[in-house]
């Protein structure tokens, strides 16, 4: 249960869906409360297939590639620890990979649900590194179904942050949601931090 927790906790503080809400108010002003919905499941859907196929294939990908899983951790932690400090410093979504140009092509796309909001916004570097990492110590058929169980939650807890989007917005405010946002920042930062100490550890026992 414990590995259940701090997975989920883990992955919720990389996701940062709060800090997705104003983004997905601004995507979707013009559109149903039926459309919202629709978005709302279908990036959670997408999100989830993409951390079960990084969890359990990642790893024959950096096999492939001859990426030593100490490499995917220092790489990992730079990337969580980035996105903590982008999240504290309030230029999250600046570093989503987005410009202006591609910003305006996407709010005219009937179909905002892959790109950006499930990828590169949700799912983006960090929480897939976080999990190909993860798998190589939890790899065991009952770790694999709790951290299949973790995902699928936090798959389902953007759906409901996302379809609630529009009255978080409005309860919590610009300043509310900057707020939590930096908290989840500060938590990601530590994130990283601990993923490069491991890795850090791990080759100086090897030597």
């Amino acid at each position: 249960m414990e590995l259940f927790i701090f997975l989920l906790a883990a992955l919720f503080s990389v996701l940062n869906p709060i800090g997705t809400v104003p983004i997905f108010v601004g995507l979707t002003v013009d559109y149903t409360k039926k459309e919202r919905s629709r978005v709302a499941l279908w990036t959670a859907i997408n999100v989830f297939i993409i951390l079960i196929i990084s969890f359990f294939i990642g790893q024959y990908v950096l096999s492939f590639f001859g990426i030593t899983i100490s490499a995917l951790r220092i790489a990992g932690g730079i990337i969580i620890a980035s996105s903590g400090f982008s999240l504290l410093n309030g230029k999250f979504s600046k570093n989503r990979g987005i410009d202006k140009k591609v910003q305006q092509d996407i709010e005219n796309r009937n179909d905002i649900a892959l790109t950006p909001l499930a990828m590169p916004m949700l799912a983006g570097p960090g929480s897939i590194s976080l999990l190909i990492a993860f798998y190589q110590e939890h790899n065991t058929t009952n770790d694999s179904i709790l951290s299949s169980s973790a995902i699928l939650v936090v798959a389902f807890i953007i759906f409901l942050i996302l379809r609630s989007a529009h009255y978080l917005a409005k309860i919590l405010g610009q300043s509310g949601i900057v707020a939590i946002s930096r908290i989840i920042g500060f938590l990601t930062i530590a994130i990283g931090i601990q993923y490069i100490i491991s890795a850090v550890l791990s080759i100086i026992r090897g030597i």
